[in-house]
């Protein structure tokens, strides 16, 4: 129970994540403990900041969180860009909010579905006994320590100086990761809907393969990855407009694009096995990529003490653990894992850590 508690119950901290492909909520006590979980997939996302909740969204949430209402503390959102100025878990205000809004084209799969529960989330708050503050943590955060010859594009002068650099993702995990596998030069590999890659030394991010988009780096349930720019300049000149670029990119491609079938591996797998030649190719160019970043990172590193596998591909999927350790065995001696993604509780200890002033 926390200090100065004097209610029925003890404080609790409600973590919200709003991903590309779910929106998951999560309560930990103040120990970072999951006290309940649950979590309900939307086929899009939401809408865009400042429309209405989706009713079933709206009803979902409102069940979920009403029997927790006396209890929480502070709200903690998962935002996947802050772009250069936010590096720790920021309180929010209508000013940060603001600014955050910003950023909605550099990452359009998940911070406008975040800003519109930031939102939705408010208002339910104003309503409740007590009005717990808002906190978001950022995936881009953990990044922050990439050196300059890692973050920077070979682009004009003018670009860079505008802002355009390699930001990195998924930092929020990739950092649980480090401290769940504490040696000194680590690969860690977070693998789901969305995909990358981060080579850690010391705890510290020093390469990672997803770059000012969540889109580059390695193969994804719906997204491309990377791809020859002169593609992309192609289909613009042949007549598609960005927005179906943005569309087929972030949507259409990856396993999905490569299959014709699913973006799911799990269906992927069972698939192939019976012969779908789409499944087929989609798992050996997921794997085709996710060896050469796995190089990459090595190289980056100077060699490799432990390989993390994480996320929902990363955690489960056994038939790609055995795959990537035939596949890697000309690697020196190396430890690989798997670890369970863990968002929630980084964003817990985050925010916690930003608010006591540690």
């Amino acid at each position: 129970m926390a200090e100065g508690w004097t209610g029925p119950n003890p404080p609790v901290v409600l973590a919200v994540n709003a991903g590309s492909s779910s929106l998951k909520l999560t309560v930990l006590d103040q120990q970072q403990q999951r006290l309940w979980q649950d979590q309900h997939s939307w086929a899009g996302g939401l809408a865009a900041p400042g429309s209405p909740m989706p009713p079933p969204i709206d009803a979902w949430l409102r069940r979920q969180l009403d029997p927790w209402t006396p209890q929480i503390e502070r709200v903690v959102h998962r935002l996947v860009h802050g772009g250069v100025a936010y590096r720790g878990a920021t309180r929010l205000s209508p000013a940060v909010v603001a600014d955050l809004t910003r950023l909605i084209p550099l990452a359009p799969l998940h911070n406008g579905a975040a800003l519109q529960l930031i939102a939705w989330m408010q208002a339910w708050l104003d309503g409740a006994p007590a009005r717990a503050p808002q906190w978001a943590c950022f995936d881009t955060a953990f990044h922050h320590t990439l050196p300059a010859e890692a973050r920077t594009y070979a682009i004009p002068l003018a670009w860079r100086e505008a802002g355009l650099q390699r930001f990195g993702f998924h930092g929020l995990n990739h950092q649980h990761v480090a401290g769940m596998v504490p040696v000194a030069r680590l690969i860690s590999c977070h693998l789901g809907a969305g995909c990358s890659l981060c080579a850690i030394r010391d705890g510290r991010s020093i390469a990672t393969t997803m770059g000012f988009t969540p889109l580059e780096g390695l193969v994804m349930a719906t997204r491309s990855g990377s791809l020859d720019p002169g593609l992309l300049l192609h289909q613009l000149r042949a007549g598609l407009s960005a927005d179906q670029l943005d569309q087929a990119l972030n949507h259409q491609s990856g396993l999905l694009g490569l299959s014709g079938l699913s973006g799911d591996m799990r269906q992927l797998r069972e698939a192939a096995a019976a012969g779908h030649p789409g499944a087929e190719l989609a798992i050996t160019v997921f794997r085709h990529q996710l060896l050469q970043g796995i190089g990459a990172m090595a190289a980056s590193l100077g060699g490799v003490d432990a390989i993390a596998l994480s996320g929902g591909i990363g955690e489960h999927d056994g038939a790609l653990l055995e795959e990537l350790r035939q596949a890697l065995a000309w690697l020196p001696p190396f430890e690989l894992v798997q670890v369970a993604a863990d968002e929630e509780g980084q964003m817990a200890r985050e925010c916690l850590a930003a608010e006591s002033g540690r």
